[in-house]
């Protein structure tokens, strides 16, 4: 019986434990589902707001600048070569790299007694040239004389024989007379021919010292300047470079002792892309002389001098393109031959065009600007220039808007942002009442007074929430711990923070 009685009391615990875990699944059961089928409170999602810097286009005329990289020469170098060889006897004190020379400076003098003796011997040449050209010019003289002579005796033999036929026709004469008299005349023409030919071979004596003199004439000359050739002279004032030589020592003929370089006559040579040389050719296709600004940047320190293009090249060099252009430097400040400097070229003025940051020029050929309801909106806009980091646009509607100075892959047309910069200041300066965007704030609305209670848990609100900005939060936190708080501000945090 008493077997019966336990068996029964555990068969009823048994059944209550079933029971009550049933009811407990049950309960959990309907729990998990109510959870489930219940929607979930989100807070309503907030639009993002960008932080972009701005600012005002203001339509101006600029001069656009057009930069390129030169190299710097000298337009009047002249090579030191010595014309004669032989060994350098004399050097000037300021033959050495860096040496400045004045014009007509003797800087150097090879060995000059080889063509002093030549010299000399060309003058003994020259003295025998001119005797002979005396005796030839006496001896012209004396054949005319014999020639004149000799025509005399022909003419007194003519008359004779003349007179002798004559006799002979009146019966005076005799035949052999008349032979005599005719062999005679007949004689003295061969005597006149004879002097004729010797005062040719005179004549041309004559000419053969005049030839021999003008022969020795140049051999004096040529000596003469190559006496002169030994002084090695500075053709115009300037500086000396790459010499070789030193004092002593032989050089050759044509040799090359040193470069004179007129540092007063500097160019620079830079090359341009074909457009842009397009922008410096004037109304009449002609490059036009526009003033140039050469800077070397040296140790940080920056040489400037100002210049103006006088020419360009007259073909394209083989594997070259665009064009090369040649500026004089006016006045060069620390230039030097060989230096690679920054060219700097004024362009013609260009009108009515905004200078704006090179990022605020997007890849669709647009600037964003700013509405009134501080939303992006997209201008195309055209591309006149590019100035270094900076552009210069053109477009309808763009003078006087704001224009975001960085574009990034995030902004575009429609975007709410927040406005930076000093237009942006400015303007809240002049409207200090006037918000910008949304979010928390007091304004000027009511104030009110609140309990330690409520106060700790508005504190406790704004501090679990992770999605309001860390300065916002802090600028609540400073709020609630006033005496006074904006009513709208209480509303708001017990709403949840939902406007």
């Amino acid at each position: 019986m008493r077997f019966f009685r336990q068996s029964l009391t555990g068969l009823f615990l048994l059944a209550l434990t079933l029971g009550l875990l049933a009811m407990a699944g049950n309960r959990i059961f309907s729990a998990v589902k109510e959870v489930r089928d219940r929607e979930p409170f989100s807070p309503p999602a907030r639009e993002r707001v960008f932080s972009v810097n701005v600012l005002r286009a203001e339509p101006a005329t600029v001069e656009p600048v057009l930069t390129a990289f030169g190299e710097v020469f000298s337009s009047r170098t002249l090579e030191i070569r010595a014309v004669s060889g032989g060994q350098l006897v004399y050097l000037a004190d300021g033959f050495e790299d860096g040496g400045q020379v004045q014009a007509e400076t003797v800087l150097a003098r090879v060995d000059p007694m080889d063509a002093q003796s030549a010299l000399d011997r060309t003058r003994a040449d020259m003295l025998d040239a001119e005797a002979e050209m005396r005796d030839a010019k006496r001896a012209q003289e004396l054949s005319g004389d014999d020639l004149a002579a000799a025509q005399e005796q022909a003419a007194l033999r003519q008359k004779a024989f003349e007179r002798q036929v004559d006799l002979k026709e009146r019966g005076v004469g005799t035949e052999a007379a008349v032979e005599t008299a005719e062999l005679a005349a007949s004689s003295a023409r061969a005597a006149v021919l004879a002097k004729r030919q010797a005062l040719a071979n005179a004549a041309a004596r004559v000419d053969q010292a005049a030839t021999r003199l003008a022969r020795q004439e140049i051999a004096l000359a040529e000596a003469e300047r190559a006496l002169v050739d030994t002084e090695i002279t500075a053709g115009f004032s300037g500086v000396l470079s790459g010499v070789t030589v030193i004092e002593g020592r032989l050089v050759s003929p044509n040799e090359k002792l040193a470069e004179l370089i007129d540092p007063g006559s500097l160019e620079v040579s830079f090359r341009l892309s074909t457009a842009q040389y397009s922008r410096l050719l004037g109304n009449s296709g002609a490059l036009r002389k526009a003033p140039v600004e050469i800077s070397l940047d040296v140790g940080g320190v920056e040489l400037i001098s100002k210049g103006r293009i006088e020419r360009d090249s007259a073909a394209v060099e083989s594997g070259q393109t665009g064009r090369l252009v040649y500026a004089r430097i006016d006045s060069p400040i620390g230039l030097k031959p060989g230096d690679f400097v920054t060219v700097n070229v004024s362009e013609p003025a260009v009108r009515n065009v905004v200078r704006l940051p090179a990022p605020a020029y997007g890849s669709d050929g647009a600037v964003l600007l700013l509405d009134d309801n501080n939303r992006l909106e997209s201008l195309p806009v055209e591309l006149v220039r590019r100035q270094g980091d900076d552009v210069l646009v053109r477009g309808a509607g763009l003078a006087g808007r704001l224009v975001v100075a960085e574009r990034t892959p995030l902004l575009g047309a429609g975007i709410g942002v927040k406005p930076l910069g000093d237009e942006v200041e400015a303007e809240d300066k002049a409207t200090p009442s006037a918000g910008r965007g949304g979010g928390f704030g007091g304004g000027d609305g009511e104030m009110i007074a609140i309990d330690d209670e409520k106060r700790a848990e508005l504190i406790k609100a704004v501090e679990s929430n992770g999605m309001m900005p860390a300065n916002a939060k802090e600028r609540i936190l400073e709020m609630l711990k006033q005496p006074e708080v904006p009513k709208s501000l209480v509303d708001r945090l017990e709403r949840g923070g939902r406007g």
